[in-house]
């Protein structure tokens, strides 16, 4: 008997001792972070050069500044490039939705052999960094860039455009190009597990293909959809590299744009920390929407 307690206990450690160092590096990398910019947006400001000091001692933090921050973002600008960034963000998902689905959809169910080689071509993207991939858009976008010189020789305009100029279709597409590869992946495994048998029998039913698609395989992929735009919202929200390339225009910013600038100047520590607070618990709410559909989603299939 001591002999399988001891087996017991040695299986009953071994899984825990796996994920020990993912834990640590979750804790270092991002508990203590965060806990330095709660200590940030909680703290005090200098008298003398108005900076922000950092108190690490919880039960003497002071919420007077982030209150004035939440006030500001109720009230003031920054509410209008939170409701901005909204716009933006959804607007981008569900473009990146539209391109994305059709793509996973056909790659997971009708590309046959060349599913592999599908996939590569995805992922090829990936293999340029994000910089030069927005750097060479920038290029052609410019006034006299590629872009311009397709549509007015197509009569689309009469005269070229200003894309770079603080306009918001570039951002969002600027959005929708860097990250719907991220949306395409999870689609693509979602669909790709789908039992076959299951829409075949929606079509033995009667079901025409659209009918079939529409209560069978979208239904089906629910999970891989949700899964896919949390994954490509949650960085949309804190992005400000995209909207400083393609724009770099007042009309555009974007809340990530806001935390850099106050994260970058003198004496606005505490606002961007207090502004990465909020914006946390924003993705935290759509990361907890995630999470409970599916637990809903495990505990139906398995009544």
């Amino acid at each position: 008997m001591s002999g399988t307690g001891e087996a017991y206990s040695r299986r009953r450690w071994t899984w825990p001792a796996f994920a020990a160092p993912g834990l640590l590096w979750l804790i270092l990398l991002f508990l203590i972070p965060f806990y330095a910019i709660l200590a940030v947006a909680m703290g005090r400001r200098d008298p003398i050069f108005n900076t922000a000091e950092p108190v690490w001692n919880p039960l003497q933090w002071d919420p007077g500044i982030f209150g004035e921050v939440v006030n500001e973002i109720i009230s003031g600008q920054l509410g209008v490039i939170f409701l901005r960034t909204v716009a933006y963000v959804a607007t981008a998902s569900l473009i990146s939705l539209l391109i994305g689905y059709p793509v996973a959809y056909f790659v997971a169910r009708h590309s046959g052999g060349r599913k592999i080689l599908y996939l590569v071509l995805i992922l090829t993207p990936f293999w340029i960094p994000y910089l030069m991939r927005m750097l060479a858009w920038v290029n052609l976008l410019e006034t006299t860039g590629f872009i311009n010189d397709i549509l007015t020789f197509l009569g689309i305009l009469t005269q070229p455009r200003d894309w770079l100029g603080g306009r918001s279709e570039t951002v969002v597409m600027g959005l929708v190009y860097g990250y719907v590869p991220f949306l395409i992946l999870p689609l693509f495994a979602a669909l790709d597990r789908i039992d076959q048998s299951m829409i075949h029998a929606a079509r033995d039913l009667g079901a025409s293909p659209f009918r079939a698609f529409l209560h069978v395989t979208l239904p089906l992929s629910k999970q891989g959809i949700l899964a896919g735009m949390v994954i490509i919202m949650l960085p949309m929200f804190g992005d400000y590299y995209t909207n400083n390339l393609l724009s770099k225009s007042p009309r555009t910013r974007m809340i990530g744009n806001e935390i850099d600038l106050f994260i970058n100047s003198n004496s606005g520590e505490s606002q961007g920390a207090t502004i990465t607070v909020l914006l946390m618990g924003l993705v935290g709410l759509l990361m907890a929407y995630y999470l409970i559909s599916v637990a809903r989603t495990t505990r139906e299939t398995r009544t």
